[in-house]
């Protein structure tokens, strides 16, 4: 096996000084306590903030508007990564991603790779002092959650249960055609069963304190079995949990799509899909309420909503903009617990948070504090550390595409730094290229020359090695003002390239440390075994060459 290593050399809790990353020892684990609250995340797959409470016209999201009214809404929150596999990997440690060797999308499946010593998921800090611990598939028999996990690193500990049902999600993701390559969902499982009591709603209520997650795959492309382009998760044409189908209830034409987005029926129509996908999300979230009132547990529980990135969108997923990782946060307190300093049902707060700081604030309201050397804050509370000036996000190989980005934001002003700008925007990607509708149409137009300038930006052979945006003025970030000759603009520059080469120092990015051709070969042989090989007609800078391409025994 293999442990991951930190390397942290201007902070206090440089793991070359210290025993261990964080400190077990710093926790109050002297004696579990009955009376610690329930604590239940709900985490949506892929959105951004576009709820009815956050301001969007179109959807109708009334169990989360409720919520929320009964709640505080944070409006200034971000992912650490716009990526699924390392966003998870880091707020279930507290630790970002690039400090765990955990940076890129679903690495470390087959080397049975470790979180360095002292670095644990928050489940077994929960269980520690007397969690019960739940990833909720079911509720009676009905479907309602995926379960998913994703995490870059193998969990090491006791397993916590043993079903035949575990026994066949193993045998069929072993039999997946991913089942032996880069891609596998193996190690998925055997996480679960050590990081989890159960699946099953109907258990919480038997054992309290209970930590429990529901993740809600809504805002999602269908799988390949369905074929390219084929609409969103949980709509006619691919039903969720193979019945489920969410209403169908903004109108494409009323959308109002990005500056970037070609004003297009196929554009309005995806757009106004994922809109749709929201709202069928929030008649899930409502049924959870519905139920933790049902079973009395309602006042007893904190409940979190979030996502893990922003929108599944071009110019989303995978880049470090806000559309990328600006998310929803929304933290409910329960009414037979004193609520902390700071908290006001139905109010707003602006702070800047990182999702790394889920971790951290979530300890804190189990009354565990936070561990010596854990880079995650806690934002809400007594014990509150204070606001964060910056908050920051990168992004490393996701499937097959290598890159690495890094970007750091203030309230009002975003940097970008891009190490490889010779990978474009448009370099091929299988999975996108197959299911984005959209990424076909800015093709296609282009060659028709019917791009306007911020839309055939997208279509440049290089990216900008910097980038820098006026938030206030210029939310959608398409005027780079890396190379203004305003004082002003030179000022905040200079600052945030500061900022972030501290960053990446203190925090001691592993990113810097390529991946071998040879790993990343396997995954181009997945991915395009999956979705499509690049067509012929496409050359260098938008497809591989040396040293990733021709694959080893070419393509099949």
């Amino acid at each position: 096996m293999t442990r991951g290593t930190l390397r942290l050399p201007l902070l206090l809790f440089v793991v070359l000084s210290l025993p261990c990353a964080v400190n077990a020892d710093d926790e109050q684990t002297d004696s579990p306590q009955t009376d610690r609250p329930n604590i239940l995340w709900l985490i949506a797959d892929n959105i951004g903030p576009d709820l009815g409470c956050y301001g969007a016209s179109l959807v109708r999201t009334p169990r989360l508007d409720d919520l929320a009214a009964r709640a505080v809404r944070y409006t200034a929150a971000f992912s650490t990564v716009p990526i699924c596999a390392p966003s998870r990997s880091a707020f279930v440690t507290g630790m970002h991603a690039t400090s765990i060797d955990a940076q890129n999308m679903r690495q470390h499946r087959h080397d049975h790779f470790h979180l360095p010593d002292g670095v644990r998921p928050i489940m077994q800090r929960l269980i520690d002092v007397g969690y019960y611990t739940a990833n909720i598939r079911t509720m009676g028999r009905k479907m309602v959650g995926n379960c998913k996990i994703d995490y870059n690193f193998e969990v090491q500990g006791p397993v916590l249960r043993h079903t035949a049902e575990d026994d066949r999600r193993r045998r069929e993701a072993e039999q997946a055609p991913e089942g032996t390559t880069v891609d596998s969902r193996v190690q998925d499982v055997e996480n679960e069963i050590r990081l989890f009591h159960t699946d099953n709603w109907d258990d919480l209520k038997a054992h309290q304190p209970f930590f429990a997650q529901i993740n809600f795959p809504i805002a999602e492309r269908p799988g390949r079995e369905r074929g390219p382009g084929h609409g969103w998760m949980g709509s006619e044409s691919a039903p969720a949990f193979g019945t489920q189908v969410h209403p169908k209830v903004v109108d494409p034409a009323k959308v109002t799509l990005p500056p970037y987005y070609p004003d297009h029926t196929i554009a309005r129509e995806d757009w106004a899909g994922y809109l749709d996908c929201i709202c069928g999300l929030d008649q899930r979230v409502g049924e959870i309420l519905d139920r933790l009132e049902a079973d009395g547990l309602a006042d007893d529980t904190i409940v979190v909503f979030f996502a893990d990135q922003g929108r599944l969108a071009v110019r989303g997923i995978g880049w470090c903009y806000d559309s990328g990782n600006h998310l929803p946060l929304i933290i409910r307190w329960p009414q037979s617990l004193a609520p902390p300093p700071g908290y006001r049902p139905g109010s707003v707060d602006d702070q800047l948070v990182s999702l790394l700081d889920l971790t951290a604030t979530t300890l804190s309201f189990a009354g565990i504090e936070k561990p010596s050397g854990m880079q995650s804050r806690v934002f809400l509370g007594a014990n509150a550390d204070s606001p964060r000036r910056y908050v920051f996000t990168h992004r490393d190989r996701h499937d097959e595409v290598v890159q690495r980005i890094r970007s750091v934001r203030s309230d009002r002003y975003r940097y970008i730094r891009n190490y490889i700008p010779e990978r474009p925007f448009m370099f091929y990607h299988g999975h996108q290229r197959a299911m984005y509708p959209v990424i076909s149409l800015l093709n296609h137009l282009h060659k028709e020359g019917k791009l306007h300038d911020v839309q055939a930006k997208l279509m440049d052979p290089r990216l900008p090695e910097e980038e820098l945006y006026d938030l206030k003025n210029d939310p959608h970030e398409i005027n780079n003002l890396a190379g203004s000759d305003d004082p002003q603009h030179r000022e905040v520059l200079h600052e945030l390239r500061n900022v972030l080469d501290q960053w990446i120092e203190e925090t001691g990015d592993q990113g810097m440390r390529a991946e071998p051709p040879e790993l990343v070969q396997k995954w181009m042989k997945v991915m395009y075994d999956r979705w499509g090989y690049p067509p012929e007609e496409l050359r260098p800078p938008f497809v591989y060459g040396e040293p990733y391409w021709p694959l080893p025994g070419g393509a099949d």
